[in-house]
């Protein structure tokens, strides 16, 4: 049996649409890339897993922002037997209250995005993390959509390493 590349696999569930839309930085679009339906295929979410591990990025803990990031982060911790931590969007008002589940501190964090656009909310998570005490330099992005997210981030002194560029899916 031949192995199908990450990219392969996402054509085959349908995780690249056309039509309009609006995309979580406020742009417009006629191509929509869903990551969070295709990661709920084992196969892809072991595929995206095994992607991270062939990285050459040193780190300690896993994070993902929900919701996206969450199965994300999962199946990477799995993978590497390293632990992983939640970001939420917004605090909670009960319990502890806190913005990031797990511990950050002192630890190099790698977080893992969906889809990468602007790289907002990837600078949302970065923040999170530097605030709880964590050190973090790259992010792995299932996709980027090569809309300025990379730059966005260089400024914040973080590297994104995209697994699959919107224009290698939409080639086909």
């Amino acid at each position: 049996m031949v192995e199908k590349s990450l990219k392969d696999l996402l054509i085959q569930v349908d995780a690249i649409r056309f039509g309009d839309f609006t995309l979580a930085s406020g742009k417009k679009s006629s191509v929509y890339i869903d990551i969070k339906m295709a990661m709920t295929h084992p196969d892809i979410l072991k595929a995206i897993a095994a992607s991270v591990m062939n990285q050459d990025i040193d780190w300690d803990v896993v994070a993902g922002v929900a919701v996206g990031g969450v199965p994300l982060a999962v199946a990477s911790s799995l993978e590497s037997g390293k632990p992983y931590v939640i970001i939420r969007k917004e605090q909670k008002t009960h319990g502890l209250s806190s913005l990031i589940i797990g511990d950050v501190k002192g630890k190099r964090v790698l977080m893992i995005e969906d889809v990468t656009t602007s790289g907002g909310s990837a600078l949302f998570g970065v923040d999170q993390i530097r605030q709880a005490g964590g050190v973090i330099t790259d992010i792995i992005s299932v996709v980027d959509r090569g809309e300025g997210a990379e730059e966005t981030l260089s400024k914040a002194g973080i590297r994104l390493t995209p697994l699959v560029s919107k224009s290698e899916l939409v080639q086909n």
